[in-house]
């Protein structure tokens, strides 16, 4: 999984009802866009996150291009 600032952090939901949560990436802390990666959610708190198999990178190069 490689990100870069400005990409959109999509985790998706573990059980039935509960809803994706999207975030953005505001800095990448790995190497090459390799996590952690510092992200911020709708409500304007940040965290740092290592995703795992449940999230999906969308690169902000490929929504522009919709």
């Amino acid at each position: 999984m490689r990100a870069i600032k400005g990409d959109r952090l999509v985790q998706h939901g573990r059980v039935v009802g509960q809803h994706d949560q999207v975030s953005e990436v505001v800095e990448v802390l790995g190497q090459e866009g390799n996590p952690p990666y510092r992200v911020r959610f709708q409500d304007g708190h940040e965290r740092i996150m290592c995703p795992g198999p449940d999230c999906q990178v969308k690169h902000h190069q490929e929504e522009r291009g919709r």
